[in-house]
């Protein structure tokens, strides 16, 4: 059976899978990224978790994996194969792709950033699927999307193509990590809704799950606090449906994970913002915490077919 690694590395923890062509799932694994024993550590965590796949394709297949994807975080170099900087796992300029093909003799690999392989897969095998032009939307400890066109993902001329939580929603709003202020991060994020619910409870351990579950139990210091980031983040997708007209909004991430308590009133938001657009269907995820992995191996898969065709 004809397979390739998809590997997706995070911050805590790294997913990954053997993948057939048709972006079927051969088989699955999970591991910790180990971050916490340092920079060095994570990397031969990495190359030892890919040289563990490879084995698992050999012994279950009786043939090495034909190639290699690697979704990462952070800024990334796709075109020569770097991880240029994470914050999370303490990396800089790291040549991930000559690393990995040399711990994998020679193979071929790809990298990828983890959202838009994430916004790839729901693109192509997720909630996407047949879709001409699509915005994928993260909502996690921050926001991070992917812009789909033509089941490929728009990068952008500098390899920031898609960063809709850094557009300002909220001129003055509260201070980003990038610098700005009034980002939608700072404001429709899990973590915004975490720390604000946080507060309004007095319970410090309360997160955004914890808030929904208050806002299906009729609390209104909860629902505000919901409204607020649900009217943030369809600002968010209005402004993104002006400039790229998607047909569809794809929205993934811990939050979405809360369903019609957050898809219904943004579903309703979005509409009462829309003037001249065409509104965009507004759907969940699919493949939840599996996309970026299944990503990484669809980039595998592209680069096999480049080589081909070049």
């Amino acid at each position: 059976m004809k397979h390739v690694i998809a590997l997706d590395v995070g911050g805590t923890g790294m997913k990954a899978a053997l993948l057939a062509q048709d972006g079927s799932v051969l088989f699955e694994a999970r591991r910790p990224t180990g971050r916490e024993h340092g920079t060095d550590a994570v990397v031969a965590t990495i190359l030892d978790f890919a040289a563990d796949l490879a084995d698992e394709g050999r012994s279950r297949f009786g043939c090495a994996p034909l190639a290699a994807g690697v979704a990462v975080p952070g800024t990334i170099d796709e075109k020569n194969g770097i991880a240029v900087f994470s914050a999370n796992l303490g990396w800089r300029d790291l040549p991930m792709r000559r690393l990995l093909g040399e711990r994998l003799g020679g193979l071929p690999v790809a990298l990828g950033h983890d959202v838009r392989s994430g916004g790839l897969a729901e693109g192509r095998i997720g909630a996407g699927r047949g879709v001409d032009r699509f915005l994928f939307i993260a909502l996690g400890t921050g926001i991070a999307g992917a812009i789909g066109i033509g089941g490929r993902i728009e990068a952008g001329a500098h390899g920031y193509g898609g960063e809709i939580g850094h557009v300002v929603v909220r001129p003055g709003g509260p201070t980003c990590g990038c610098g700005a202020r009034g980002c939608l991060e700072t404001l429709a994020s899990a973590s915004a809704v975490s720390r604000a619910w946080a507060g309004a409870s007095g319970d410090p351990a309360a997160d955004a799950a914890a808030c929904a579950l208050a806002v299906d139990a009729g609390d209104e210091r909860a629902a505000r606090i919901w409204r607020a980031a649900v009217e943030a983040l369809a600002d968010g997708i209005v402004l993104a449906q002006s400039l790229l007209d998607p047909s569809t909004v794809i929205v993934g991430g811990g939050l979405a994970e809360s369903g019609d308590t957050l898809f219904t009133p943004l579903r309703d938001a979005v509409a009462e913002r829309l003037t001249f657009q065409m509104p965009p269907k507004v759907v969940p995820a699919m493949l939840k915490d599996t996309a970026a992995s299944l990503g990484a191996g669809l980039l595998a898969w592209d680069l096999l077919s480049m080589e081909v065709t070049a």
